[in-house]
C-alpha cells in the first residue's frame, strides 16, 4: 500500500485507526498480543497462588477459619491503588514503560513472599506485590486494545487476557505439584522468578501502543516503522504525519470519564467491575479451602479449585466472537449463567464430580464475563483515557475483589453452610446481569 503526500503546501495526514482497520490481522499483531498475554499470565499466577497456598499456609502457621481474609484482602488492595494509580499515569508516560516496571516490581514482591514469617508480614508483602500486578494488567488490555482493528478489538482483547486465566488455573495445578514436595514457599519461588526473567524481554520486545504514540505526536516515524509491521507493503512520504481523530484532553485525566455523557456509562462499568471482581475472588480464594473442609486433600482441592480458572480460559475464547457482535447483550445472559452456576456449587454437596463441573461452568461465566467487560471497557473509551478508563473501572472493581474474600472469610467464620455461602455468592452475578442489560441500552 502507497500513500504519498497530499497536494498542496499541507503534510499528508494518515488516520491510523481508519488505516488498521482496513488491513488484515497481522503476524506483528499476533506477537504483541501474545506477549501482553505473557505478562497477564504471570500476573494470573502471582495474583492467585495466595489462594491456593493458603490451606496449607493456614495448617502450618496454625491460623483459624477466615483468618487470612485479611492477607486476601492486602494484595487485593494494592492491585487496587496499582490499577488506578498506573493506569491514569499510563496515559502521560505511555503504556510499556508502565509494564515493564510492573512486571519488574510484582516479580520482585513474589519472591520476597518467600520471607513472610506471620500474617502480618504476609500482609505488607502481599499488599505491595499487588502494586505491582495492579499496574500491569490495564496497561496490557490498552495496548492490545490500541493495535486491535475495531471488527476484532474484544477477540484479541479477550485472547489476550486468556493468558490472566491460564496462569491464574496453572497457579493451580503447580501448587498441587509443589505444596507436597517442597511446601508453600516453593509456589511463590517460582512466582517470583518468571516474571523477573520475562522483563528483560519486555524491554526489548514489547512496542509501544501505536495510537499512543500517534495522538502523542512528534513520533511519526516510530508510528510508520510499526504500520510497516502491520503492512510490510505500506510505503509513505517522508513528512506525512499520523494522526488518531482523537482529542487531546488535558487536566485531570479521571475527569474526562464523567464528561461528554461519559458519566452514566462509567458509573455502571464500575459497577459491573465491582460485582464480578467480588464473585470472581470470593471463589477463587475460598474455594480450596471449602473444598479442604469437605474432606478433599489440600493438593487435590487447590486442583479441583483450578478449574475455576480453566472454565475461564474456555469461556475467553468461546465469547469473544460472541462479544464483538452483540456486545453489552451478550455480557448479561453471560453472568445470568454465572449465577446459575454460581449456585450449582453449593447445591453439589459432597460430589465431587458435580461440584468440579459446577466449578467449571462458573468460571466460563465469571472470568469469561469479567474479561468480556475489560474488553469492552477498553473498546469504549478514547486513546488519551483508555488507560485511565481501565484503570479506575479495575480499581473500583478490586474494591469488590477485596470485599469478597471478607465476605467469605465472614460467612466460614461463622459456620454458614455450603449451600447458603454459593447462594450468597451467585446475587452479585445477578446484579452484574442486570447493570450489563442497562449499558446494552445506552451505549
Amino acid at each position: 500500500m502507497k500513500i504519498d503526500r497530499m497536494e498542496g503546501p499541507s503534510t499528508a495526514e494518515i488516520d491510523v485507526p481508519a488505516l488498521i482497520d482496513r488491513l488484515p490481522i497481522s503476524s506483528f499483531q499476533i506477537r504483541v498480543l501474545l506477549i501482553c498475554a505473557a505478562v497477564l499470565f504471570v500476573d494470573g499466577f502471582d495474583t492467585q497462588a495466595i489462594g491456593y497456598v493458603a490451606p496449607a499456609l493456614a495448617q502450618e502457621w496454625k491460623l483459624a477459619r477466615g483468618a487470612l481474609g485479611p492477607v486476601f484482602s492486602a494484595g487485593l488492595f494494592g492491585l487496587m491503588l496499582g490499577a488506578i494509580a498506573f493506569g491514569t499515569l499510563a496515559d502521560r508516560v505511555g503504556r510499556k514503560r508502565i509494564i515493564v516496571i510492573a512486571t519488574a516490581a510484582f516479580g520482585l514482591g513474589t519472591l520476597a513472599t518467600m520471607l513472610a514469617q506471620d500474617a502480618t508480614s504476609l500482609i505488607v508483602l502481599r499488599f505491595l506485590t499487588g502494586l505491582g500486578l495492579g499496574g500491569a494488567m490495564p496497561n496490557a488490555v490498552a495496548l492490545t486494545a490500541e493495535l486491535a482493528p475495531h471488527r476484532r478489538r474484544a477477540t484479541m482483547v479477550m485472547a489476550m487476557f486468556a493468558g490472566f486465566s491460564i496462569g491464574a488455573a496453572l497457579g493451580g495445578l503447580v501448587a498441587a505439584a509443589l505444596i507436597p514436595a517442597f511446601g508453600w514457599r516453593a509456589v511463590f519461588l517460582v512466582g517470583g522468578l518468571v516474571p523477573l526473567l520475562l522483563t528483560p524481554l519486555l524491554a526489548v520486545s514489547l512496542p509501544e501502543s501505536i495510537r499512543y504514540l500517534a495522538l502523542a505526536g512528534g513520533r511519526d516515524r516510530d508510528v510508520a516503522a510499526m504500520l510497516r509491521q502491520v503492512d510490510p507493503t505500506l510505503q509513505t512520504a517522508d513528512d506525512v504525519r499520523f494522526v488518531v481523530p482523537e482529542p487531546r484532553l488535558s487536566g485531570l485525566p479521571v475527569a474526562h470519564l464523567f464528561a461528554e455523557r461519559r458519566a452514566g456509562t462509567t458509573l455502571l462499568l464500575w459497577v459491573v467491575f465491582f460485582m464480578s471482581l467480588l464473585d470472581l475472588y470470593l471463589l477463587s480464594n475460598w474455594l480450596p479451602t471449602v473444598l479442604n473442609d469437605l474432606g478433599v486433600s489440600v493438593s487435590s482441592a487447590a486442583a479441583i479449585g483450578a478449574m475455576l480458572q480453566v472454565g475461564g480460559v474456555v469461556g475467553t475464547f468461546a465469547l469473544g466472537r460472541i462479544i464483538d457482535r452483540f456486545s453489552f447483550r451478550a455480557l448479561a445472559v453471560t453472568y445470568l449463567f454465572a449465577a446459575i452456576a454460581v449456585a450449582a456449587i453449593g447445591l453439589s454437596g459432597h460430589a465431587i464430580a458435580l461440584v468440579t463441573v459446577a466449578i467449571f461452568a462458573a468460571g466460563f461465566c465469571i472470568v469469561g464475563g469479567q474479561i468480556a467487560a475489560n474488553a469492552l471497557t477498553a473498546t469504549y473509551y478514547p486513546t488519551a483515557i483508555r488507560a485511565t478508563g481501565m484503570g479506575w473501572a479495575l480499581g473500583i472493581g478490586r474494591i469488590g475483589s477485596i470485599v469478597g474474600p471478607l465476605i467469605g472469610g465472614a460467612m466460614l467464620a461463622s459456620h454458614v453452610d455450603v449451600e447458603t455461602l454459593f447462594f450468597a455468592a451467585a446475587v452479585p452475578a445477578l446484579v452484574a446481569a442486570a447493570t450489563a442489560l442497562l449499558l446494552a441500552r445506552i451505549v
